[in-house]
């Protein structure tokens, strides 16, 4: 349910209401019983809380959009290997 604002167009007074989309505007100011004039809210954003909505949520294992995976490095061959050294690893 969304929450709709109103403005009393006599008093100013203005709050918020939790309401249902099919129930009818509200027409009298709780405060002074003047008229009420609904106005347009920005809504509420979208929050995104996780490790990643769309990579780990929806999306295809092995779609066709995955990077490949980087290669592996052979390690570098230790320079005293002719000595006998064991080392390096």
């Amino acid at each position: 349910m969304p929450t709709y604002d109103y403005e009393c167009t006599e008093c100013g007074h203005t709050y918020e209401v939790f309401q249902q989309m099919t129930a009818k505007k509200l027409t009298a100011c709780p405060k002074c019983k003047g008229k009420l004039k609904r106005l347009i809210g920005g809504g509420s954003g979208i929050i995104f809380k996780g490790s990643g909505f769309y990579q780990t949520d929806y999306k295809k294992s092995g779609a066709a959009t995955d990077a490949p995976k980087p290669a592996q490095s052979k390690p570098a061959e230790c320079p005293r290997k002719s000595e006998g050294c064991n080392g390096c690893k």
